[in-house]
């Protein structure tokens, strides 16, 4: 279904474009497949990471420490790994895809996302300090610290409800 959606998009503005310019149809076009070639490498990397990371950590040990059960252990944890892992979004899905089929409970897949998002360690050393200024980066830090706890916690409780 979602293929669909996609392709009707495509199709939309690609008639959209058209109607404006057939040079700019095509421009947007090979703009496109220039971009899948450029990001190509990363989707594979992340896909070999994910696949990898899959079979090399035992089951029974990620379902211990961040599985269902794994409470406030699972969701600080996941939180400490998803603020120092590195890599953006073709990396870290197919990794949390890994991670997810290994028994990583719901919770602490949303605080490892959460906290990738908002506390990764390499972006603020990288771009938010130097740009933003240590002040607005410790701030930020400071107010989104709790955040991966929140809603893992409260992710994990809401997929329990609209499970049961």
């Amino acid at each position: 279904m979602t293929l669909l959606i996609l392709i009707g998009l495509l199709l939309a503005l690609t008639a959209a474009a058209y109607s404006k310019s057939p040079t700019l149809a095509w421009e947007g076009l090979s703009g496109g497949v220039r971009l899948f070639f450029q990001i190509l490498p990363n989707i594979m990397v992340g896909f070999l990471l994910g696949g990898l990371v899959q079979v090399l950590l035992p089951q029974d040990l990620v379902a211990h420490y961040t599985g269902e059960g794994s409470g406030l252990r699972g969701l600080l944890l996941a939180t400490g790994v998803g603020a120092i892992t590195p890599g953006g979004p073709f990396v870290q899905f197919p990794l949390v895809a890994s991670l997810w089929k290994a028994g990583t409970g719901v919770g602490p897949i949303t605080a490892y996302l959460v906290s990738w998002a908002l506390l990764g360690f390499q972006r603020i050393l990288v771009y938010e300090g130097p740009i933003m200024g240590w002040s607005y980066a410790w701030a930020r830090i400071l107010a989104s610290l709790f955040a991966p706890l929140a809603v893992g916690g409260l992710t994990g409780w809401l997929y329990r409800l609209l499970n049961a």
